[in-house]
């Protein structure tokens, strides 16, 4: 499964950690927002909202924030009604690009996405047209402090289908519907996770050795990732690190 991280470490290379914090609070807020409405505000017994919890205090979100959007999703009177949504579409060079969105404004989201993809040579396409390209899976990351043998054995006990060292950490994939299982069972064996959530795995990828594409490439993604409607984006491609250090996004 490597590869599909790429585009996540390009982010904390390139990030510009001051301006992107406050959008990533509103991503949080948004996930804690929904899945209270969607579930109820008892963690205990919505799991998507426990793991949103678990992420939003990783991240360093405030607890008087995470009450607030918690009680604001939780609340009849909530006037602001998220839907997700998945945008698909091709950047340049082919690189197959998912976008998860949560928006009280479909037109208008769609509209700025849009006019990203068009912007960098790229092309909004209709749904399914590449989320076929890339797997569904949960992933659970744990510091590499812990024993590894010892997680492999138990998350292998727990039917989790892939364990990985990566970028200084453990990662346990998982199938979809194994996902809340494993993470729950970790747990009563002592780990306990970093992070734990979806994400999408590409099948294949696609080498970028063009600067300009390269540039246009990682250019949509960071105008995407910086949508305050955008949650998550995927895609397809690598590019070598030193073609990426030439590249000021």
């Amino acid at each position: 499964m490597s590869g599909h991280s790429k585009w996540s470490t390009i982010k904390r290379k390139k990030a510009k950690v001051d301006s992107a914090r406050a959008a990533e609070f509103q991503k949080y807020s948004r996930e804690l927002i929904v899945a209270s409405r969607l579930g109820g505000s008892d963690p205990a017994g919505n799991f998507r909202l426990k793991t949103a919890i678990e992420r939003a205090k990783a991240a360093g979100l405030p607890n008087d924030n995470i009450k607030r959007a918690i009680e604001k999703g939780a609340g009849s009177s909530n006037n602001e009604n998220y839907e997700e949504i998945v945008y698909e579409g091709y950047a340049e060079g082919g690189v197959a690009v998912v976008i998860e969105a949560m928006t009280d404004n479909k037109n208008r989201t769609a509209g700025d996405i849009r006019s990203y993809f068009t912007k960098y040579n790229g092309n909004l396409g209709e749904t399914g047209c590449v989320g076929w390209m890339f797997d569904k899976k949960g992933c659970i990351t744990f510091g590499n402090d812990i024993d590894f043998e010892k997680l492999f054995e138990a998350a292998i006990n727990l039917d989790a289908e892939d364990i990985i060292e990566e970028e200084g950490s453990y990662k346990v994939y998982t199938t979809v519907s194994a996902f809340q299982n494993v993470v729950e069972g970790l747990e009563k064996e002592g780990f306990i996770s970093s992070n734990a959530e979806f994400t999408r795995i590409p099948q294949n990828m696609i080498e970028i050795t063009d600067e300009k594409v390269a540039a246009n490439v990682l250019k949509l993604l960071s105008r995407l990732e910086e949508h305050d409607d955008v949650q998550n984006v995927y895609a397809n491609f690598d590019i070598s690190d030193e073609l990426m250090d030439k590249i000021d996004i």
